[in-house]
């Protein structure tokens, strides 16, 4: 159905596309509103067409604006950073902080992990599945003057492609819908690899002429599949590592098996509408109050299948036609007071209930004892938010608790910031959350007979301080210190040698300092990330690389009297070797092993970048020393990184 969905979207783009008028680059002058050619622009100017109207249309770039679930808003950016490049991907975020996969679209090796949450509820599990899985958070909502396309393009591994896009237009200046669709498929490198995915999106915005009534809501359907190999063989470990031209196609190197795959499904419906009861605010004075009820509803499944029964994950209850899925049912409802003045501040009571139904459809019998199938009930929560504005510092507050239900649990968040200057600013946070592991920890049955457990942990809590410096002349920095007691994760069984998930009985400390500098020289600049972690913990189960870092240099200038923006330069990523995760199809999970350590190899990517208009054109040799530098290179163990390749593609946005 998503598939047919998104041939009529790109049908409907090809119907519409030969009206579109590009935007002459530009930029806004900040003290007259108009728009004058620089280099890089990011702007909008365009009349109307002679046959159609003599009024002369104009449209800022600042006009088409892109709003948040929290309501931030920002507008549409056409330019060519490098922070661009960075999150020119998969999942159109910086991955810093990943290790990818061989092929697109397979999971992702966490190397710093961010424990600050707000969270009172377990997650689904099945996390290595989640990277390119859009929550509420990933969603935005539109408000443009004119119609506005978005097209991202770009190559994959073997027999397959990646594109992103966007349609969204306001029929008038109370209601906007956007529709968009992310397909990719890739077949990959390796034997039995294949990724298919597809994320749909259907958003609406609705306000009042008088602004009364507001109105944010959005449709997801997820589709996220994966065919599983359980990573190369010891043996063919060995010859990846001894780099023989022989075994330079990868598709000649064994793997574990070749009948498994996963599906993580899943829907959303989400609603965020309120109601202004008093609005009234002047140069001197404001008094506003609102509530506000937010919705969401989801389901969501994981299924894993496999033809024939594998002595990796253990024995099994049948030897053919393995078949584990888990499902999720949970409704969400949420009332809050908002109140502001610029006297107290914005103040917010809230109120919460969600009803979740997680688990299997039948029950399993083992050594005597029923393990149950589902995991259902009620939770209501509690909360409230407090932000107050006095001069330069602004203070934020944040708290929820669940005060009836199975599942314990609370957070506290509390910030402050203070801006010294126009490049300087400084901020400070605090955050404790207490909430029950995720479900899959709880709860799971499987073919295997030893992926099947019902456990009763304890809550997991954390406690983290941390720090922030922003300043374009000094440095970008951030510390954070976090405790983590109670911690939930997967790991080897010392007798089965198989995965399951256990509960640390000690507490862990983590330290976590990060640096960003860009040095600029003329078209010249260098831009540096570098991260230095620190982890206290006797049984360790957490591991982390103690040094991630990322440099680029990159050269950016204009070419044919000004027609093109050209950036080009080389990157370097590198991080320490430690103890990496494994990787488990069954669960779709990481899990904690202390055997190997891999890292410690340097990746190396050459890339071109254009911007022709509004067009931005990408091009890339990724790990390009791959075949001088050492066949050290693995994602996980017997899983190994990717080889070098060329990839390109674009991004490309249309204003009608």
């Amino acid at each position: 159905m998503n598939k047919i969905i998104f041939t009529l979207f790109l049908i409907c783009f090809v119907s519409i596309s030969y009206a579109q008028t590009e935007p002459k680059p530009g930029r806004i002058d900040k003290t007259s509103k108009s728009f004058s050619n620089t280099k890089n622009s990011d702007s909008l100017s365009r009349g109307a067409s002679k046959n159609t109207s003599k009024k002369k249309i104009e449209a800022k770039i600042t006009d088409y604006l892109i709003i948040s679930h929290k309501n931030d808003t920002t507008y549409v950016d056409t330019t060519l950073t490098i922070q661009k490049e960075y999150k020119y991907n998969y999942l159109r975020k910086d991955e810093f902080n990943l290790m990818p996969f061989s092929n697109i679209g397979q999971t992702y090796n966490t190397l710093s992990e961010d424990f600050q949450s707000i969270s009172l509820m377990p997650e689904f599990g099945a996390k290595a599945r989640h990277f390119n899985y859009m929550e509420i958070e990933d969603i935005y909502y539109y408000h443009v003057p004119t119609p506005l396309t978005e097209l991202m393009y770009k190559s994959a591994f073997e027999q397959g492609q990646l594109l992103d896009a966007l349609f969204t237009v306001n029929t008038s200046k109370q209601f906007n819908f956007s529709i968009a669709y992310k397909g990719m498929r890739s077949l990959g490198n390796y034997q039995h690899i294949l990724t298919s995915t597809g994320n749909f999106r259907l958003t609406t915005s609705y306000k009042t002429k008088n602004k009364k009534y507001v109105a944010n809501l959005h449709f997801v359907s997820q589709d996220l599949f994966n065919e599983e190999n359980g990573g190369l063989t010891d043996e063919s470990v060995t010859f990846f590592e001894s780099g023989e031209k022989d075994f330079d196609d990868r598709a000649v190197l064994e793997v574990n098996f070749e009948d498994a795959e996963s599906t993580l499904r899943g829907k959303r419906f989400y609603i965020n509408h309120k109601y202004n009861v008093i609005s009234k605010s002047d140069s001197l004075t404001s008094n506003n109050l609102n509530v506000t009820h937010i919705m969401s509803l989801k389901d969501k499944n994981y299924l894993f299948e496999q033809d024939i029964q594998n002595d990796i994950f253990g024995s099994s209850f049948k030897t053919e036609n393995l078949r584990d899925q888990f499902s999720l049912e949970e409704l969400s409802n949420q009332l809050q007071l908002n109140y502001s003045n610029n006297i107290i501040g914005n103040v917010q009571f809230n109120a919460s209930h969600t009803n979740y139904n997680y688990g299997y459809d039948k029950l399993v019998v083992l050594d005597g004892s029923t393990i149950t199938n589902r995991l259902k009930g009620d939770i209501l929560a509690l909360g409230g938010k407090y932000n107050k504005q006095i001069k330069g510092f602004n203070f934020q507050g944040e708290l929820g608790v669940n005060v009836s239900g199975d599942f314990g649990g609370s957070f506290l968040k509390a910030s402050a910031s203070y801006k010294l200057n126009n490049d300087l600013s400084a901020s400070a946070q605090i955050n404790h959350n207490t909430s029950a592991p995720n479900y899959n920890t709880q709860l799971y049955q499987s073919d295997y007979i030893n992926y099947n457990w019902k456990n009763e942990f304890n809550t997991v809590k954390t406690q983290q301080l941390s720090f922030n410096i922003k300043s374009q002349k000094i440095a970008n920095i951030s510390l954070d210190l976090t405790t983590i007691n109670d911690y939930v994760y997967f790991g080897l069984d010392e007798t089965t040698k198989l995965v399951k998930p256990f509960q640390n009985d000690k507490s862990i400390t983590y330290l976590r300092l990060k640096a960003n500098k860009e040095i600029k020289y003329r078209n010249f600049a260098l831009n540096n990330t570098v991260m230095y972690q620190n982890v206290k913990d006797e049984n360790q189960v957490f591991n982390v690389p103690e040094i991630i870092t990322r440099n680029t240099l990159y050269y950016s200038n204009h070419l044919f009297k000004k027609a093109m923006y050209l950036q080009t330069g080389i990157t370097f990523n590198y991080f320490t070797a430690y103890s990496m995760n494994g990787y488990d199809p069954v669960l779709a999970e990481f899990y904690t092993q202390n055997e190997q350590e891999y890292g410690g190899f340097p990746r190396l990517d050459f890339f071109v970048n254009a911007k022709i208009r509004q067009t931005r054109i990408y091009i890339k040799a990724e790990h390009f020393n791959a075949a001088f530098t050492g066949h050290d290179y693995f994602s996980a163990p017997n899983t190994p990184f990717r080889d070098f390749k060329v990839r390109f593609g674009l991004v490309w946005n249309f204003f009608l």
